[in-house]
């Protein structure tokens, strides 16, 4: 019972091939559909964890690797169609390569880093710009708000490094000489 966060997480891994199978479609409905149950498998894969003490450093690496992986997708997706403009996608991916590259080179060292409320409400506004995104083509009335909920996700995203960086790197180096 204590992996089934962890098979939450690889199920969400897959469901990033599947919007983009769909995405490449033209598929938007169910687009939004596998991206929200992406989603909440990610809300019901946390709760597990916690709350059942579930928790794993491969839980640690996965989770937010899956999240970061679906947003790139869908960030790249929206890119190609002509739905975000380019300076959107190359800040999150650069921000993501920061991250994703820090946090492979720290687990290596044997510290993992984890997750807190800066990344959270920073991932919340990113999940928020994609749904957005999606539903512009049912609600052509939602204008230019996904590029503004993208653009308040990305000044969140750096204030979160730069947090996760002081945090997890700085202080621990700190405590460690």
């Amino acid at each position: 019972m204590r992996h089934i966060p962890n098979v939450l997480s690889a199920i969400r891994l897959i469901l990033v091939g599947v919007f983009i199978f769909l995405f490449a479609r033209a598929k938007y409905l169910a687009c939004l559909i596998v991206f929200l149950t992406a989603f909440f498998t990610d809300l019901l894969d946390g709760y597990l964890a916690r709350r059942n003490n579930w928790i794993s450093d491969l839980g640690k690496v996965l989770d937010p690797l899956a999240d970061k992986l679906m947003v790139i997708a869908a960030l790249s997706c929206f890119y190609s169609a002509g739905w975000l403009p380019l300076w959107i996608l190359l800040a999150v991916l650069i921000k993501e390569g920061i991250m994703i590259i820090g946090g492979l080179l720290l687990f290596r060292r044997e510290v993992v880093v984890y997750a807190d409320w800066y990344g959270k409400f920073a991932a919340g506004f990113f999940n928020a710009g994609v749904a957005l995104t999606l539903l512009k083509n049912f609600w052509p009335w939602i204008g230019m708000l996904n590029i503004i909920v993208f653009c308040i996700a990305i000044v969140l995203a750096v204030i979160a490094l730069c947090h996760y960086a002081k945090v997890q790197v700085f202080n621990r180096e700190k405590k460690e000489s």
